[in-house]
């Protein structure tokens, strides 16, 4: 049976388009676990990132200690967490937040030192605060970086977020897990490709977004 036949059963299939493994359903659960994790992430790397390259304290201790964070074994870290937390969405946004927010509080960090110091200056030179500087100049400066490292996280949390399936929750790893265990390679075929598609559909959409990112003012000079 060649590839095509093979999501050809898969696409066919009644369960496929109806009920709780249709895969607009498995699809919704997918994105509801990656944007959880990812929002997650966020929240606690972004503010700590920009803090830090605004100062310019511990930045290579952060890009140290990230490059250790993104080494370590996302399924280990839910077997962790299935064992301190149970069977449930800690165990596996846990991992997932440990994946995303390394890549996001580099991004922040980087983003922010690599502002133009004439901008700062200039801008400490009419009076503004560093607070007003840092969220008016060095924030809109430090966008594209931002959604840089966004984009890498999303694109990893989404490809990782397979991993919820070894935990008995939901997305599109269920297909692939599923189908392994009952040797249904249509499924398991046809649930890789749905992780692969929504991956790079995550990416052209953020590579999109960053492409009008930086505000026309804040352009750097080309050349």
């Amino acid at each position: 049976m060649n590839w095509f036949s093979w999501l050809g059963t898969f696409f066919s299939s009644p369960d496929r388009q109806h009920g709780p493994d249709s895969v607009l359903n498995r699809i919704g659960e997918h994105l509801l676990l990656s944007g959880e994790a990812l929002a997650l992430a966020a929240l606690l790397a972004v503010p700590l990132g920009l803090l830090l390259g605004y100062t310019g304290r511990a930045a290579g201790l952060v890009t140290a200690l990230t490059g250790t964070a993104r080494a370590l074994p996302t399924l280990g870290l839910v077997t962790l967490a299935v064992l301190v937390a149970g069977v449930g969405d800690t165990a596996v946004l846990v991992p997932l937040v440990a994946l995303a927010a390394p890549v996001l509080l580099v991004a922040a960090c980087e983003g922010v030192r690599s502002t133009d110091p004439d901008l700062r200056d200039a801008a400490r030179g009419i009076g503004l605060t560093h607070r007003q500087v840092l969220w008016q100049v060095c924030v809109p400066w430090s966008l594209p970086a931002l959604l840089a490292g966004l984009r890498t996280a999303a694109v990893q949390v989404i490809a990782t977020a397979t991993v919820a399936a070894y935990v008995g929750l939901g997305g599109l790893g269920r297909y692939v897990v599923d189908g392994l265990a009952t040797r249904d390679f249509p499924q398991t075929f046809g649930g890789a490709l749905l992780v692969v598609v929504l991956a790079v559909a995550t990416q052209l959409l953020f590579a999109l977004l960053n492409r009008f990112a930086l505000p026309a003012g804040l352009r750097r000079p080309r050349g």
